[in-house]
């Protein structure tokens, strides 16, 4: 029973010890950002023009042929304004799952030779993605500015949903973190799973125009409220949908106790594999 219980403990201990990594991990942040924009010309710009991009391909196929239109406007202004809105989170967890399947098999030498936190390798990438939704979102509020004229008080909520997101988003990735060394081809299928999952999420579509028989499905996916919410509070003006946003708690919370449960009790078997 005794060996048992510290076993539990030892699992866990890493977790609450994180706050005292917190300079590592500012460290690991900033190199992750710095190492993907070294050498390029535009450097962090990129992580503006990217999804930029996908806005105007989207905005062109949906709203200018398919005259597909969030709310009352037919604008497709107001069109690519929601689609970067809900883009913006979308991205931001897409981008940490898909680095976190590899990253540790990609750090073996801090595996197998340093008594390293390994847990904290994949926390450094969610908070880069973080930090690249937070570029986006600035650029999001000067084109709401340009286009409208007007900026909702309601975005002081952003923190709300921030938070419960990178929660979320720490959890999937420590669980693809740990997967990605027993399982490598689990980075090809993350990106094939993210790819229908962004698809079945409202994002480049209104959740009116999913018919009735798939609307409890919508409903369900966690990602939707997320998105709801975030284009409530930086384009409507609205509050939350508190109901919603509890939901998407409870699955960041699921996701994030399960994640690290996962990631802690496989790690000791991480250099024996890789």
């Amino acid at each position: 029973m005794i060996s048992a219980q510290t076993a539990r403990r030892a699992v866990w201990r890493p977790l609450w010890q994180l706050p005292r990594r917190f300079d590592l991990i500012v460290s690991l942040t900033k190199r992750e950002l710095a190492a993907r924009y070294r050498g390029s010309v535009l450097g962090i710009l990129w992580a503006i023009l990217t999804p930029v991009v996908m806005i105007a391909i989207f905005t062109i196929i949906f709203a200018g042929i398919f005259k597909a239109k969030f709310g009352a406007s037919s604008s497709q202004w107001d069109y690519a304004l929601y689609l970067f809105c809900g883009l913006l989170p979308w991205n931001a967890f897409q981008e940490a799952l898909q680095l976190s399947a590899n990253t540790i098999v990609s750090h073996a030498n801090l595996v197998k030779r340093v008594v390293f936190p390994l847990e904290t390798l994949p926390v450094s990438l969610s908070l880069a993605a973080i930090a690249n939704q937070l570029f986006g979102t600035v650029a999001l509020i000067v084109a709401a500015l340009l286009l409208r004229r007007e900026i909702h008080p309601t975005i002081l909520f952003l923190p709300v949903l921030l938070i419960p997101q990178l929660i979320a988003t720490l959890g999937a990735a420590w669980l693809l973190a740990s997967l990605g060394v027993f399982v490598r081809d689990i980075v090809q299928g993350v990106t094939l799973v993210l790819m229908a999952w962004m698809y079945l999420t409202p994002i480049i579509y209104p959740e009116s125009l999913v018919p009735d028989r798939y609307r409890s499905f919508v409903n369900f996916n966690p990602f939707t409220p997320l998105v709801r919410n975030y284009r409530r509070i930086i384009l409507e003006g609205n509050l939350p949908d508190w109901p919603g946003l509890a939901y998407f708690v409870a699955f960041a919370i699921v996701s994030f106790v399960f994640g690290y449960w996962w990631f802690g009790r496989t790690r000791k078997n991480f250099a024996d594999v890789i």
